[in-house]
């Protein structure tokens, strides 16, 4: 009797394990998060770090891409990674991250580059790793690549190819105060505005530009009520590939390693995909008429203006250091 009850026991306990168990071997799900859909190269370069940490993994793994805005924008999903919930993975402006440290708007500053050599000089040498280490540090959101690589130009409802004529120009900015100090240095009216109502905001006449890469222009269809590109060239993006370090640290070992490998070599193919792919997006809008490419005649006098501004601005937030490593690099 004694024993039946035993092995009804022994039976009934390993009925309950056996869920525990499976449980055990599912497969871990990440989840992804992106403003835009699987065509813009954002969503693209998330896909390749999707592949590579399978490839690096060597187990099952699932991933989970939240697209088009549907958990909200960049800025809700940097604080969902810092508070470890909803959102493990996804493409993040550095102007997101200020409230962390104050140096990693820099990373994104405008009239930062001279050109992409400068660009890929300065990412191939890691010279933002104390900025990235300071937000992996206070933010707990591991900065694992740097995607990016559009080159930045105006898009207004006017041509402007003189700093007379962009004079006064309403043109929306990001958040971080250096945005608008170098366009107010430049004599335009920067205006904050969130993202999502860029396209209302021109067609309203609350502003008449704003300032964003070939892909975004593009994906966002900013050409419709901006279709006038000023060649301004004021910036080249940096857009780290973000992980929460909470869900990190729960992930084995192994995963670990692959999703640091992976996201350094996924920002990689990124921006060479951005990098290229930039001039070819322009081109189609131009010949499909929906964009008209307005050559600035005054750039040199524009970044001059706003030299003093961009050193200043350093300074302040500590990262001088940094701006003078950037600015000594000279081929």
């Amino acid at each position: 009797m004694k024993r039946r009850a035993f092995l009804g026991a022994l039976g009934a306990g390993g009925l309950l394990a056996a869920p525990n168990l499976a449980r055990a071997q599912a497969p871990i799900t990440l989840n992804g998060a992106s403003q835009f859909n699987d065509e813009h190269v954002f969503n693209r370069c998330m896909a390749k770090f999707e592949e590579l940490v399978k490839q690096y993994y060597g187990r099952p793994i699932n991933f989970v891409m939240h697209k088009n805005s549907s958990l909200g924008l960049e800025k809700q999903f940097f604080e969902y990674m810092s508070a470890g919930r909803a959102v493990d993975y996804a493409i993040v402006s550095p102007a997101h991250m200020s409230t962390f440290s104050r140096a990693a708007p820099y990373i994104d500053a405008p009239f930062l580059f001279r050109d992409l050599a400068h660009w890929n000089q300065v990412l191939d040498q890691d010279l933002f790793k104390p900025v990235a280490d300071e937000v992996e540090r206070r933010a707990r959101v591991a900065l694992i690549g740097y995607a990016g690589g559009g080159v930045r130009n105006i898009f207004s409802n006017r041509p402007a190819s003189t700093l007379a004529e962009l004079r006064g120009l309403r043109v929306r900015v990001q958040g971080a105060p250096i945005w608008s100090r170098s366009f107010q240095a430049i004599g335009m009216a920067p205006q904050v505005i969130a993202y999502n109502e860029i396209y209302n905001a021109i067609q309203n006449n609350v502003i008449e530009a704003g300032e964003n890469e070939a892909a975004g222009v593009e994906q966002m269809r900013f050409y419709e009520v901006g279709p006038n590109l000023i060649q301004t060239q004021h910036a080249i993006t940096i857009r780290p590939l973000c992980f929460s370090v909470a869900t990190l640290q729960r992930l084995p070992r192994e995963l670990q390693d692959a999703i640091r490998r992976a996201g350094r070599e996924a920002g990689v193919f990124g921006r060479q995909a951005e990098s290229t792919e930039d001039e070819q997006k322009i081109i189609a809008l131009e010949r499909a008429g929906r964009l008209k490419r307005v050559p600035f005649n005054e750039r040199a006098q524009m970044i001059a203006a706003v030299q003093p501004v961009m050193a200043a601005y350093a300074r302040e937030i500590d990262a001088e250091a940094i701006h003078n490593r950037i600015a000594a690099i000279t081929s």
